[in-house]
């Protein structure tokens, strides 16, 4: 079972990217990094482009993992991903479609649940 922070975060984001895989989308990057952070999984959904943030562990004390996803984490999304699709070229990657989706990875490695909310906001 992951005890650290970061361990709990790569369970999740593993757990997240298998269940997008399976759901027919392709990973293109995880843990994409900037100057400004990271997002957890870039992927191809058809023919959008999809920034994914991962949220994983226990709901308890704190309340839903998707209030984790703050304002502020929001406007940090928007702006790695347009510093993504500035560099988009290089990737050749298609950047006229995309869109923001957040999947929550609630529980433990033995016992879970995922929730995957498509164009969870946007910018």
């Amino acid at each position: 079972m992951p005890k650290s922070t970061s361990e709990k975060g790569k369970w999740g984001e593993e757990i997240a990217a298998v269940f997008l895989e399976k759901k027919g989308f392709k990973i293109v990057f995880r843990n994409w990094r900037a100057e400004r952070g990271d997002i957890d999984i870039i992927a191809l959904d058809k023919n959008h482009l999809v920034f994914v943030e991962v949220k994983s562990g226990s709901a308890e004390p704190y309340g839903p993992l998707e209030f984790r996803i703050t304002p502020s984490k929001k406007r940090q999304l928007c702006k790695l991903a347009l510093i993504f699709l500035q560099r988009s070229a290089e990737h050749n990657l298609p950047n006229n479609a995309y869109r923001f989706d957040v999947v929550i990875v609630e529980g433990h490695p033995g016992k879970y649940e995922i929730r995957h909310y498509q164009n969870a906001f946007g910018c």
